[in-house]
């Protein structure tokens, strides 16, 4: 159990009744909770018994005077970001234990969501777990030492993987690399390159990654 406690800000069910589902949104470097929280009433609409928590990162953004980050990213040296990586693993592994215990919720109703950097810890947590979430949402991110996966991989959930064409931070190439790594042990991915799309999340993301959750979920979505 790590010793270091994240926090963050939450959208409890918009039912006003327990939760029945949760979604943990990680953020990217130089951001911190609130820039996915924002995300939570679009979930919410469809979704009016989930919960949703976006926690701040453990670390000040080493790249500006403001913001978090899981791990730095001063060098892009990929055993470098596979140790910072490795090393962030148990603080939000922590946190995500501690959420589900909160909501008295089992692997199988959570979904891990991730943008960025958030998002290559999504697929490191997502893929090392004892038992598999509900699914796990990846936006302009990278599976990070797919290598690994041969001994390391214990669990296996639905992946929705969208990533922009014209990404500036984290290559587009990206998102097929991944894809064929998760596709080689037969992970469930569906994946999707938003045209003209640069490094966010845009309305046809989000609306993916609601239809994404309710459909593994069993819900119908409301009607706007």
């Amino acid at each position: 159990m790590s010793e270091v406690t994240l926090t963050g800000p939450r959208h409890e069910p918009s039912s006003g009744g327990p939760a029945k589902e949760l979604i943990i949104m990680l953020h990217g470097l130089g951001a911190d909770g609130q820039d996915l929280i924002g995300l939570a009433p679009f979930f919410a609409n469809a979704l009016t018994h989930a919960a949703i928590v976006s926690p701040d990162a453990h670390q000040p953004c080493d790249m500006a005077p403001m913001g978090r980050q899981w791990f730095s990213l001063m060098s892009r040296d990929r055993d470098l970001i596979l140790d910072g990586i490795q090393k962030a693993a148990p603080v939000v592994q922590a946190f995500i234990d501690q959420e589900m215990a909160h909501y008295n919720l089992p692997p199988e109703r959570v979904f891990l969501m991730g943008f960025s950097q958030g998002a290559m810890m999504a697929y490191h947590l997502g893929f090392r777990q004892k038992s598999p979430f509900a699914g796990m949402m990846c936006y302009s991110g990278m599976l990070v030492a797919p290598d690994l996966l041969k001994n390391e991989l214990s669990s296996k959930c639905p992946v929705l993987a969208i990533h922009g064409d014209k990404d500036e931070v984290v290559p587009p190439e990206a998102l097929p690399a991944a894809v064929q790594a998760m596709t080689e042990h037969d992970i469930t991915v569906y994946q999707e390159m938003i045209s003209e799309l640069g490094h966010g999340i845009d309305e046809n993301g989000i609306g993916m990654g609601v239809g994404f959750v309710t459909e593994l979920l069993g819900y119908a979505v409301k009607d706007e």
